[in-house]
Order: structure tokens, then C-alpha cells, then sequence
């Protein structure tokens, strides 16, 4: 058996599988952020250790055989929090969070310095780490005098089941202080923020073993004594790992709350101009790069909200059957826009309205404008050299078969629908757990799942949506005079 735990921004989820990778069983601990002041968001390590204790306890009480049956463990986290701790390895304040935006001038001055770009092959967003110790010296130096280690929130986990400070390369290149060709710190942007390779944790490959559980919480779980934890991953190259999106050109579209175009590499191909995210994998000599949109299926429970609808009913009323684009454009910029824009002050927008245009006819521009969001990311992908074959659709959008058809399209790639089945962050980093327990060839265990359906770009339509797509890529420029 092999756990996977995946620590999230609201909960802990814990997942165990056996040899054959199928799911027995899973259980959660809740979590909650605070918010102290407008644009911040923390939370407090301990609870991170609470939230894991609950769903390991619910797994103990429910499937206590198979819990103690585990021989490798996998992290995997939500990414960029900065958990600073003493010379005890205690934590010296709540951490601060990915959504955090408290360090926007910090992050600012650290992407005008040539370096950052060059190294990190990314721009330097106010959600990563080093911006937010640039703020931490600024603002409150003395905690920063005090901190002696300073971890990813899922190493902290590390550090509490295993007692080592180890990270590994996906995580950690969300931190703006990974050279991420090189996969290894560097020295240089370390110093850009005061900081040196002391402050860091040792670096592993996600695959590899990255430390073995102690013996209390062992005996505490029923486990063994000899429970190998993994490298792990951030959660979506930890994602990505469980819907088998590993090797070079392999590609996952995440219909979720917020976007994620998500394609594997097997060299490094940076393009920060574009925003987009270029990463370590969790496998050795493997990246990934990555398009951000942070409204899509958010974008819909907008419109659900002020049309008092549920959103699924909305999508029903579009039919089955694509229809032509909508001579409504919508602008999905609702709290800003990542790729390719990088604009913190965009907000969303509807053209082209007129009395004709119903609840159906928002809808549509609604889904068609995160279609073509996902577009803007394509086309910063192959910009950056990656060239896409097909893509698989993750995420609970992925459900609406119009919405699939009209990314299909928008795109011009086919899109994968997988079997019914568990493709998170937990299932890939208990995957990881058990490549590293085993020792087996990780290409050999991080597969695609089985397809339900493939989704076709409807040829038809594929030339209006590209017309579409010019007329929605053209209105950013006066959109964005209105909204600064």
C-alpha cells in the first residue's frame, strides 16, 4: 500500500492505493485561511499538522489494515508559502499563502533585476516565495533575523513525519530562488534577498526518497517502522503525475475554479515575457510549463450568481450541439488575468450585448471566453517551443460536455476525457510514494488513465472560433484602459 497526502489551501487529503494503483481509500482534514488584512492570506502550521492527524485518523478507524500495510509516502502541496522557522525548528509566525499579495512591490523590484528572469526562467509573481522574505525584512525584521530555515508548506509536513529539511525540484521552482534549468539553489538570488543556502532545505528529485517516517508516528498509525516518504511535488505537478501528464508533450487542460493549461517537457523552454510558468517536474530531467487563467469555472458561478441559476443548468440550456460564436464577447478577467497578460488591475468584460442578448447568450460568451482564455496560453505555450497534439480534461468544468467541445475547438486539439476515477494531486503523489519505496521506472507508473471519450474540434466552426478568438485577443488593449 501507498499514501498519498496532499496538502491544500482549505484541507488535508489523504489516499491510499495498493499495487495496482487503485484507489481504498480516502479521508480529509479540513483547513481554513485567514485574512488579517485586506490582501493577505496565512495559516498556521500547526493546523496543517491537525488536518493531517484527522485524515489519518479517519483512515486508521475506516481501513486500519491498509494503513498499516503502507511502505512509501508521497507529499504534495499547495505551492509558494513561505513557513519561516527558529533555531527549533518552530515556526516564527502563521505562513504566508500562495493568494497572498501583500508583497507586490517586493516581487516587483525583484523581477526588474535581470537575474531573476534569467535563472528562474519566470517572472517574479507577488504569490512566490522570495518576494514575500523581501517584505518579511522590510516589514518585520525581526522575524526575518530569527529565521533560520524556511520551507514550502508540504515540507513542513516533511519535516514533522520524517525530522529532515528536505524539498524537492517542482516545489521549489515556484520559489524564485531555484535555478531551474540547473535544478539546484542559487547562490545569487539567495543573496538578492539576503538569504543563503543555509536558510534551504536540501533538494531531491520528486521520485526519490526523501526521508523515512519516525518511528512515534509509525506506531501512533499502526504503520511499520521502515515507511519511505517520497520527494513529492507541488499539487500540480503532483496533478499532473496522476493523470499521467509526464512525458514531453503530454498536455492536461484543469477546468476548475481557476484554469490551468499544464504541458510536460523534457528540456527547459523558458518565456516569462508570456507569463507563463516554467517549472521542474516531479521526475528527473523533466519540466513542465504552465498557462494560469484565474476565473474559468469561477467565471460561470459569476454569472450563476447575478442570473440566480445553477450553473449547470446554464450549460444546459446551450444544448448539446455547438453553436457558431456568440457576437457577445466575454473577457474572464475578473480578479485579473495571469497569461498572457500578468495584469493584476484587468477586470472582466461583456461586448457586444444587445436586447436580443439573453441568459443563454451570456452563457455562451461566458464559456467561449474561457475557451479562448485557454487559446491565450496555447498559443504563450508555442511560443516557448512546446507544440501540442491532444490534451485531457481535468477538473470539474470537464463535465460540461459544451464547454469541451467548445475548448476543443477554441483550441483546435482533441481533448481526452478520462474514465471515471481519481486523478488529483493525492493519487499522483501516492504514486510517487511508491516510486520511491520500490524503486520502479516512473514513466511505468505515472500512465494516462483510460479514456472515456475524445472530444474532436468541431471542423466546422474551427474558422469562425478563430475569427472569434482575433476578436477577443484584440479587445485586451481597451479593456485595459477602462479597468486602470
Amino acid at each position: 500500500m501507498y499514501l498519498g497526502l496532499d496538502l491544500g489551501t482549505s484541507g488535508v487529503k489523504a489516499l491510499i492505493i495498493d499495487g495496482a494503483q487503485k484507489v481504498i481509500a480516502t479521508a480529509t482534514g479540513a483547513l481554513e485561511v485567514s485574512r488579517p488584512h485586506s490582501g493577505w492570506s496565512e495559516q498556521d502550521p500547526a493546523h496543517w499538522i491537525r488536518a493531517t492527524e484527522e485524515a489519518l485518523a479517519a483512515l486508521k478507524a475506516s481501513h486500519g489494515e491498509a494503513l498499516a500495510a503502507v511502505k512509501g509516502i508521497g507529499l504534495s502541496g499547495q505551492m509558494h508559502g513561505a513557513t519561516l522557522l527558529d533555531a527549533a525548528d518552530e515556526p516564527l509566525r502563521p505562513c504566508i499563502l500562495w493568494n497572498d499579495t501583500r508583497s507586490h512591490e517586493e516581487a516587483a523590484a525583484l523581477d526588474a533585476d535581470p537575474r531573476f528572469r534569467k535563472i528562474t526562467g519566470n517572472i517574479v509573481f507577488p504569490g512566490f516565495t522570495a518576494p514575500k522574505l523581501a517584505w518579511m525584512k522590510r516589514n518585520e525584521p525581526e522575524i526575518f533575523a530569527a529565521t533560520k530555515k524556511v520551507l514550502l508548506p508540504k515540507d513542513f509536513l516533511r519535516l514533522w513525519l520524517t525530522g529532515e529539511h528536505i524539498s524537492e525540484m517542482s516545489d521549489s521552482a515556484g520559489t524564485a530562488w531555484l535555478d531551474v534549468e540547473k535544478r539546484r539553489w542559487s547562490p545569487e538570488l539567495l543573496a538578492a534577498t539576503e538569504l543563503d543556502e543555509s536558510h534551504m532545505p536540501r533538494l531531491v528529485e520528486g521520485t526519490e526518497k526523501a526521508g523515512t517516517l519516525r518511528a512515534a508516528l509509525a506506531e501512533r498509525w499502526g504503520m511499520g517502522t521502515d515507511v519511505t516518504v517520497a520527494g513529492g511535488a507541488g499539487d500540480n505537478a503532483a496533478s499532473a503525475c496522476g493523470a499521467g501528464t509526464v512525458k514531453p508533450g503530454a498536455a492536461f487542460v484543469s477546468l476548475g475554479t481557476s484554469g490551468v493549461l499544464f504541458a510536460a517537457n523534457g528540456a527547459y523552454l523558458p518565456n516569462p515575457e508570456s507569463a507563463v510558468h516554467t517549472f521542474c517536474h516531479a521526475l528527473p530531467d523533466t519540466w513542465h510549463q504552465m498557462g494560469v487563467i484565474l476565473s474559468a469555472t469561477d467565471s460561470l458561478n459569476w454569472l450563476a450568481g447575478i442570473t440566480g441559476a445553477k450553473p449547470g443548468d446554464l450549460t444546459g440550456e446551450l444544448g448539446d450541439a455547438l453553436k457558431a460564436p456568440s457576437s457577445v464577447t466575454f473577457l474572464p478577467y475578473l480578479s485579473g488575468e495571469r497569461t498572457p497578460h500578468n495584469d493584476a488591475v484587468i477586470r472582466g468584460s461583456l461586448v457586444g450585448l444587445a436586447h436580443q442578448s439573453d441568459r443563454a447568450a451570456l452563457t455562451q460568451a461566458v464559456v467561449e471566453g474561457v475557451a479562448f482564455a485557454f487559446r491565450d496560453s496555447l498559443e504563450a505555450l508555442k511560443a516557448a517551443g512546446t507544440e501540442l497534439a491532444r490534451v485531457t480534461a481535468i477538473g470539474g468544468g470537464s463535465r460540461s460536455s459544451y464547454w469541451l467541445k467548445a475548448i476543443a475547438t477554441a483550441l483546435e486539439l482533441p481533448v481526452d476525457v478520462p474514465a471515471e476515477g481519481d486523478f488529483g494531486a493525492a493519487f499522483g503523489a501516492a504514486r510517487l510514494g511508491l516510486i520511491a519505496a520500490e524503486g520502479a521506472d516512473p514513466l511505468s507508473v505515472c500512465t494516462p488513465p483510460a479514456v472515456s471519450i475524445t472530444v474532436e474540434p468541431d471542423a466546422a466552426l474551427t474558422s469562425a472560433y478563430a475569427g472569434a478568438y482575433r476578436r477577443y485577443r484584440d479587445l485586451y488593449p481597451a479593456i485595459r484602459g477602462v479597468s486602470s
